[in-house]
């Protein structure tokens, strides 16, 4: 049930009237990682109050977007139905696009691991990565740790820390090819706009073990064409 109204015969209007309420698209995203108990989704948006989970969490039960399920008898949990799963290609365009426009963090904005993991499959090129050998990294930002495998065209994200994936999952047994920690200035890599040798010797990316050469391959593998975001422009009588 669509919390507004626009009162506008629209496919536009109708999914704005679904999705389009605060913090509606971010439970969504998190969702598209796995199904997440009602603990583990307020632990991933830390700034959500209770009740707006609750409503939009019956909201977007009530479109059909969401469903809660029992688990193992270890309470319910949430999860997308196949209506919401639907969602996954136009989250990560939206994805791609905002990363056009991102600036350097403010302070206290945070990173958890399901915001790392969807910007892992934001940036993925299956087309360059079928070319290539698999490959499996290990990679930590902030206290945020992630397994990232490719193979083929395919990629699985596995979260590593601060704690393991709550609803299922399993844990790689062997070790990664390649162990990295950075900063946000990964951006800058994925963007294209540094090189991983300049990001390894300005101390952007810190190998922590493996191969050093592999981090050329996860710059060609993780990209995303960044076009300019124009200047506001104000007009006199605007």
């Amino acid at each position: 049930m669509a919390a507004r109204n626009y009162g506008q015969y629209c496919g536009v209007t109708t999914a704005v009237e679904l999705i389009g309420e605060r913090w509606a698209l971010l439970i969504i995203r998190d969702l598209l990682v796995g199904a997440r108990r009602y603990t583990d989704l307020k632990q991933g948006l830390p700034r959500i109050p209770t009740n707006i989970l609750a409503t939009r969490l019956r909201e977007l039960q009530e479109s059909g977007i969401v469903r809660r399920a029992p688990y193992k008898g270890r309470g319910p949990i949430y999860e997308l139905t196949p209506y919401g799963r639907a969602l996954e290609p136009i989250i990560l365009a939206l994805g791609r696009w905002g990363f056009a426009a991102m600036g350097e963090p403010d302070e206290g904005d945070v990173i958890t691991p399901d915001s790392l993991t969807m910007a892992m499959r934001t940036a993925f090129r299956p087309e360059v990565a079928a070319g290539m050998p698999a490959v499996d990294y290990e990679l930590h930002v902030a206290d945020v740790s992630l397994r990232v495998q490719v193979a083929g065209g395919g990629l699985t994200v596995i979260p590593l820390a601060p704690a393991p994936p709550p609803v299922g999952g399993r844990l790689p047994d062997a070790a990664p090819d390649l162990v990295f920690a950075a900063g946000p200035g990964i951006r800058n890599v994925i963007a294209g706009s540094l090189t991983p040798g300049d990001a390894i010797d300005s101390g952007v990316v810190h190998v922590l073990a493996g191969d050093e050469a592999l981090l050329e391959r996860f710059a060609a593998t993780f990209h995303i064409d960044t076009p300019a975001v124009p200047a506001p422009r104000f007009e006199l009588g605007a």
